[in-house]
């Protein structure tokens, strides 16, 4: 047992009227005991569900992330003239609606603009369809790659995915707990703003609970983090909703916030989001979309590469974008990127097979 874990536990689970905030280096601390396993089960379960019900801050938001800068991993800085945009989505997948933002990273990246992933499998608490099965239906496996073949696919074709399962062992353990308890942790909503690239980047996070906006601005001011862009999206996800007026918060040069409303009724969408089928049925949808083919789904992409293109810089405002972005699908230059990426997988992959195939033969001749 840990005398200092005991010490933080303590603080965070005596109840309403004795029980007190981490400070953010306390907060770093009981991270990266739980991380590393020097805390025991009991300890840990203990925590996450104590902190889950005294509602984390933003000082402790900040200083989890300043556990998993310490101990998890990064894609190192690529050249680019924008800032890279890494996207936050819930790890536990969606349930309801169909999930957009892997075509939007496809968009983005087709006009200059890289994008950071990340995510693992199929998780608690929702057990909903992960990024990684979307991409893998796509013809895309994330999954076998190691962070330096991650970081090569990112540098030759500006879309990196950090896959945590394999990038990231040291959090697998906690997932055990989050299946145990059946409730998200405070973990759950720092790995929304947690962003895994070394260089300069735009944090794009979404989620559910206004309070959660105010946690995420507390944390982000508190590591130094200018550019942000805070979406009250689908399912907690940065995909903006159709069927309700997007509100979204923007960083800006002042303290406060620039809130932005959008009514997709102001730009031509029907009011409706596009429900979550199989995953073979979404990748049939998406696939449509990229051949350029009107449906629902489509209108959902547009919806949010319009935002996305305006949000970067690419496009000068929502209109222009929506129209780039219609013509960047009819053109085939989004599919067109979505083939690069295949490839350039498939032939990073191919080569660490053929390394690894090569010493082991070595290796048998060497002992021969």
């Amino acid at each position: 047992m840990s005398i200092l874990f005991r010490d933080l536990l303590k603080k965070v689970g005596s109840g309403n009227h004795t029980g007190e905030n981490l400070t953010r280096a306390e907060a770093a601390t009981a991270t990266r005991m739980m991380l590393l396993g020097e805390a025991t089960p009991a300890q840990i379960g203990a925590f996450l569900i104590a902190h889950r019900i005294k509602r984390p801050t933003g000082e402790e938001l900040a200083g989890m992330l300043d556990a998993f800068d310490e101990l998890g991993p990064k894609l190192q800085p690529i050249s680019s003239a924008r800032p890279v945009m890494v996207f936050g989505l819930p790890y536990d997948g969606r349930t309801r609606t169909a999930p957009i933002s892997p075509v939007t990273a496809l968009l983005l990246s087709a006009v200059g603009q890289p994008v950071v992933m990340h995510g693992g499998d199929r998780l608690p608490t929702k057990y909903g369809l992960p990024l990684r099965e979307i991409w893998q239906g796509l013809g895309v496996n994330w999954s076998t790659l190691s962070l330096e073949q991650a970081q090569a696919v990112f540098a030759q074709t500006g879309i990196g995915f950090v896959y945590t399962p394999q990038h990231f062992p040291l959090t697998n353990i906690i997932w055990e707990y989050r299946d145990q308890l059946g409730k998200r942790p405070p973990f759950a909503t720092m790995e929304l703003i947690w962003c895994p690239y070394a260089g300069d980047a735009h944090i794009i996070a979404g989620y559910v609970h206004p309070p959660t906006e105010g946690m995420f601005q507390v944390a982000l001011g508190l590591r130094g983090v200018t550019k942000f862009t805070l979406v009250k999206g689908l399912e907690g996800s940065c995909d903006l909703p159709r069927d309700r007026t997007a509100i979204i918060s923007l960083s800006s040069a002042s303290p406060e916030l620039e809130r932005v409303f959008l009514s997709p009724h102001d730009y031509g969408f029907t009011p409706k989001n596009v429900p979550l089928g199989s995953n073979e049925e979404l990748v049939t949808q998406i696939q449509d979309v990229l051949a350029g083919n009107s449906s629902e789904l489509q209108q959902t992409a547009l919806w949010n590469a319009g935002f996305y293109l305006w949000r970067s810089g690419s496009c000068a405002d929502m209109r222009s974008g929506i129209a780039k972005a219609e013509e960047l699908f009819k053109s085939g230059v989004v599919a067109a990127k979505l083939q690069q990426l295949i490839q350039v997988v498939n032939s990073v992959a191919e080569k660490n097979t053929d390394n690894q195939l090569l010493e082991s033969g070595q290796e048998v001749k060497a002992n021969s």
